[in-house]
């Protein structure tokens, strides 16, 4: 096991590079490249500021793509090497994470800009004691949360694709699946980046250990599964017929659609109440993702609960869409191994568990409006079940 794990998991400097090379050029990138300047929601830890985001992951998304692809074509870096290396990539992204994590905690510490420390040291690392931490015009929470972990794991599902096209000189339907699925999530996240301002994770959620490490390792590194599995197994173990084949990319799409046109409808609701809606017309958009006149209840705490578009179905119809997302990662894979299946069973019991926390809240907090609510909308996230 240990002779394993030296052989094929120890940090090169080849992995260091490479993944660090990714980090540099996210930053740069994220700098230098134009884009939309978004304002976030009121921060009740900063007497109620407002923030503004620079949103420009989209043009850094296809820079970062035509540099990777200059990259692998002219052999400086092929693009094979991160899922041939996997583990060294994956050890370097543990040690980065760990490196990020305690760099945030000590300079918030040593610069008195901690926010609700709790006074116990493990807790307060994991949790974070930074909340907007930034250099010069980025933000580093709203950065690692879309450039690091959805660029590269869509690099990694890319990689995949050209093994497997210089082993058998074509690409598998399924292996194609994961590169068009991550890479619609990625574009999804790019294009909507405007959105993220206006969510719990930017206003309220501290960057620590948690987040960092997440986003850093456990995302790229555990999500890609199915890629890895696909990548170390011939076709065979995971052929399907044409039939099976048309209704998984047709379920992906509209899993997809709902997934973006529903996080759309409540993040632009959000900015019509405040007013600062403008829509960037990014490539690309779904119907039905801003709703006009929508309904909402009004609550005595002086918050508004959108009931209208797909919200008006279930509380949490992109929680629903994400996991028939995850769901068809793993099922494109086949049914040989329960391997490819951790994102969908991980990610299950984190928004059940996640959708259990968030209604207690919301149960505290609007008391008799939030049982009218659920009147209103009666399923969390499962259909007529749940």
């Amino acid at each position: 096991m240990a002779s394993h794990v030296y052989q094929d998991a120890f940090p090169t400097p080849r992995a260091f590079i490479g993944y660090g090379g990714l980090m540099l050029v996210e930053f740069v990138l994220a700098w230098i490249m134009p884009g939309y300047m978004q304002e976030g929601l009121p921060v009740p830890s900063l007497n109620y500021k407002t923030l503004m985001y620079k949103c420009n992951a989209l043009g850094c998304l296809y820079s970062t793509l035509i540099i990777a692809a200059a990259l692998h074509v002219s052999g400086v870096f092929r693009l094979t090497q991160i899922i041939e290396h996997f583990g060294e990539y994956m050890t370097v992204s543990m040690i980065a994470g760990f490196a990020v994590s305690f760099a945030t905690y000590f300079h918030a510490v040593f610069t008195h800009t901690t926010h609700r420390m709790s006074g116990n040291f493990m807790y307060d690392f994991f949790m974070g004691a930074a909340l907007n931490p930034r250099i010069g015009p980025i933000d580093l929470k709203m950065w690692a949360e879309v450039r690091i972990p959805w660029i590269l794991l869509f690099l990694i599902s890319v990689s995949g694709a050209c093994q497997q096209y210089e082993q058998y000189g074509y690409v598998t339907p399924n292996m194609a699946f994961m590169v068009l699925a991550t890479g619609l999530y990625i574009n999804a996240c790019a294009k909507g980046e405007e959105c993220i301002p206006q969510t719990w994770d930017m206003f309220h959620e501290k960057w620590g250990f948690m987040v960092i490490f997440w986003n850093f390792a456990g995302v790229p590194f555990t999500y890609c599964y199915s890629i890895v599995y696909m990548a170390a197994h011939p076709p065979e173990y995971y052929r399907f017929s044409t039939p099976t084949y048309i209704f998984m990319f047709s379920l992906l799409l509209f899993a997809h659609f709902v997934f973006d046109s529903s996080m759309a409808q409540k993040s632009r609701f959000r900015m019509q109440l405040q007013g600062t809606l403008k829509v960037r017309w990014s490539f690309p958009q779904w119907p039905w993702s801003t709703l006009k006149d929508p309904r909402y209840l009004q609550t005595e705490h002086g918050n508004a609960l959108l009931i209208d578009g797909w919200w008006q179905f279930l509380r949490k119809p992109n929680y629903t869409a994400d996991w028939t997302q995850a769901f068809l990662w793993g099922a494109i894979a086949g049914t040989r191994s329960v391997i490819p299946y951790y994102y969908s069973l991980f990610f299950l019991a984190v928004l059940t568990h996640r959708c259990g926390r968030d209604f207690e809240r919301c149960a505290r907090k609007y008391g008799k409006d939030w049982e009218k609510y659920c009147q209103i909308v009666p399923y969390r996230f499962i259909p007529f079940v749940y």
